[in-house]
């Protein structure tokens, strides 16, 4: 079952949440420096992009999740590069754990 999408921390309700941000990152650049530049003119600057930072994805997927107000991922979705944005959620499994 889906929890509801995970609050940034120190951030008001209905505000800025957890998003998983997809991209498709040319093989040439870093991925951290395409992530910042992703982020960077949504937010203001490149200072508020690397504190909007949670995670960076650079191995299975490429891409980060960040904190961001629905305005954000609006404006973020447009940018070139960006595949998806998706907001985070947390799953439980239920059922028992068995062990060994």
């Amino acid at each position: 079952m889906a929890d509801e999408p995970t609050k940034a921390p120190g951030q008001p309700a209905g505000d800025a949440t957890v998003h998983i941000v997809y991209v498709d990152r040319p093989e040439s650049e870093e991925a951290e420096a395409f992530h910042v530049r992703t982020l960077a003119p949504v937010v203001g600057s490149e200072e508020k992009a690397k504190d909007a930072m949670i995670y960076h994805y650079k191995h299975a997927a490429s891409g980060f999740s960040a904190k961001l107000t629905p305005k954000q991922v609006d404006e973020l979705s447009k940018q070139p590069g960006v595949l998806q944005v998706v907001p985070s959620q947390t799953y439980s499994l239920h059922g028992q754990s068995s062990l060994f």
